[in-house]
């Protein structure tokens, strides 16, 4: 039986404290996975497969386009061709478990193909070899259809069940993604209309919040009801909100994090954040 030197954990005591320490063994080697070695072997053909069409049109695409414009803009334009359908194989192969998302990728995939091989394909007869360009244009299917079958082979057969629930997962995380900027545009709505309300207070000469309450403090946390909690955000943050808003001035923007973080902030911390969103503000 083969084996090969491994490392295990075993537990050693000294003076009554006992540890897990490293010691090397020798431990039987596992058979050799041929199933994934030709698989890998596979792979690489198809990757060398790949290489050599993308050469091979961008050269022929290349020189086709080279005939009307300059040579460094004709290759560069070529090269997209195989590019575009190496793309959607690769978004094909990411919702490889959503076949109605896959499908979109699939089809545009097969029709840059099909453009890649035309173009190939009128090289040649322009160049005075059709054969040539047949051949040729034949190149970039055969790599495409190399790894469809290479990509395929290694997707998970899926029931419709479970198609089914792992479609329901995505949705329910794409949901939560969705949500993020949906709270970020109501918090800086909100926080506009704070800051104008800050404003106005700061500007005010009877010191009062409310109009209809002019018995009330300006600086009464009651004040306003503000849509923020208190620690929801961080002197940073509310400094940003703050200047996002419009705010400008060291005095109102201190006013404004004291109502929105809950806790009166450093006055020096606030005048060092406002300087540096001047600075890059230019």
């Amino acid at each position: 039986m083969k084996t090969r030197p491994t490392t295990q954990l075993v537990p050693h005591t000294v003076d009554g404290k006992t540890r897990m320490i490293p010691i090397n063994v020798d431990a039987p080697a596992p058979p050799r996975d041929w199933d994934h070695l030709v698989l890998n072997g596979v792979t690489g053909i198809a990757a060398v497969v790949l290489t050599a069409s993308v050469v091979w049109s961008t050269a022929s695409i290349g020189d086709l386009l080279g005939r009307a414009v300059i040579e460094p803009a004709a290759y560069g334009a070529a090269v997209v061709f195989d590019l575009a359908w190496i793309a959607c194989m690769a978004v094909e192969w990411l919702a490889r478990h959503d076949e109605e998302r896959a499908a979109l990728p699939r089809r545009a995939g097969n029709i840059a193909l099909a453009v890649a091989m035309l173009a190939i394909g009128a090289h040649g007869k322009v160049s005075g070899f059709w054969e040539v360009g047949i051949v040729g244009a034949l190149v970039s299917g055969l790599a495409k259809g190399l790894w469809t079958v290479v990509l395929r082979h290694q997707t998970p057969p899926l029931d419709e069940r479970t198609r089914a629930w792992i479609q329901g997962e995505l949705a329910d995380a794409g949901a939560s993604l969705a949500l993020i900027p949906v709270r970020r545009q109501l918090q800086r709505a909100q926080a506009q209309v704070d800051a104008e309300r800050a404003a106005l207070g700061q500007g005010t000469d009877c010191g009062s919040a409310d109009p209809d309450r002019p018995d009330e403090s300006a600086d009464d946390p009651d004040a306003d009801v503000r849509a923020i909690r208190p620690g929801v955000v961080n002197t940073k943050d509310a400094v940003r909100i703050a200047w996002d808003s419009g705010i400008r001035e060291d005095e109102v923007a201190v006013r404004y994090v004291a109502h929105v973080t809950g806790k009166a902030p450093s006055p020096d911390t606030v005048a060092r954040y406002m300087r540096l969103l001047r600075k890059v503000a230019g």
